[in-house]
């Protein structure tokens, strides 16, 4: 990533979490708090896990954290990943059984503190979207391995797994202020189109980004069979690409040499860019659907998040 993006990455992200960042160290608080358990591990775990860092967007939505993590210490296990953000994956330190069982406990947990809210319509919400959650992560299996997979297919993955997420933490944001029903749903539009975005970046970084960055080996979706944008615009694009797709995700395997050329091959056929700009469609949609909101500090933070996301390396 060139120093002026990244530059601007982070000036983007700083200006969001500026006017919350009191809010987010409560956040950090509240995630230590509600770990505790008689049961030492839990909040070894717990502790193990807030260590690790992460760039807390979905909190800096909403201030909820325990659904977002469950996700990613059930997705290790699924996608085999064995470290997270650098380090050891939750399951590669304690095991698969410890994990699910953890992550089960952080969905519980989230159910559990929406309910101080006495508000059915959030936990509702809530439901729905862990709900939605689950069938991403089944339909995605069901796709695992299938080269030809389509656009509209990847799309409606990503929308379950990531997108839904953003979107019900930014409406739920809105369902505890003073919002009207036309804000919450325009607050929901922005986190479904963020979220879409923040995947699609995301993908990009399995080609673009650098492995000691990204703090996972580069070129994993493909091993582990998974079909991203730049890829499925490839496909059909180009005979040598198709190939070297399909013995990748056919083999589970795909050397260095063949992973720069798979690369080279998506910035010749602009699967990359194309990837880009419809990353970049999704955060303008975002940033109309706050148009819903009168201007204000709180509003341009949130402004700022689409900068961030199009522009992230890690």
């Amino acid at each position: 990533m060139n120093p002026i993006a990244q530059n601007s990455s982070a000036v983007s992200l700083a200006q969001m979490f500026g006017p919350i960042r009191d809010d987010l160290r409560e956040v950090e608080r509240e995630f230590a708090r509600h770990v505790q358990s008689q049961v030492a591990l839990i909040p070894t775990i717990g502790n193990y896990i807030q260590d690790g860092g992460g760039k807390r967007i979905r909190p800096a939505v909403l201030l909820i954290e325990f659904i977002h993590t469950a996700t990613l210490v059930h997705d290790d296990i699924i996608d085999e990943s064995e470290l997270r953000r650098g380090r050891d994956a939750v399951h590669t330190r304690w095991g698969n059984h410890v994990t699910v069982l953890f992550g089960d406990f952080l969905y519980l947990k989230s159910m559990s503190l929406a309910l101080t809210q006495d508000n059915l319509e959030i936990i509702r919400l809530l439901c729905d979207v862990t709900l939605r959650i689950v069938e991403g992560e089944i339909y995605q299996l069901t796709k695992n391995g299938v080269v030809d997979l389509t656009e509209e297919e990847h799309f409606d993955i990503v929308r379950r797994k990531t997108a839904y997420l953003f979107a019900g933490s930014a409406q739920i944001g809105g369902m505890l202020g003073p919002t009207t029903r036309e804000q919450q749903e325009a607050l929901w539009d922005y986190g479904l189109n963020i979220g879409m975005a923040f995947q699609i970046v995301d993908d990009l970084l399995d080609f673009t980004g650098e492995e000691v960055v990204l703090g996972k080996p580069v070129g994993g979706d493909l091993r582990e069979g998974k079909m991203t944008l730049p890829v499925i615009h490839l496909l059909g694009r180009d005979e040598r690409g198709a190939a070297l797709v399909r013995q990748a995700v056919l083999e589970r395997s795909l050397s260095l040499e063949e992973w720069r050329e798979l690369r080279s091959l998506l910035v010749q056929h602009r699967s990359i860019e194309y990837a880009r700009r419809i990353a970049a469609e999704y955060v303008e949609r975002a940033r109309k659907a706050l148009y819903a909101f009168p201007p204000s500090e709180s509003r341009d933070a949130l402004m700022f998040l689409p900068d961030y996301v199009i522009s992230r390396d890690r």
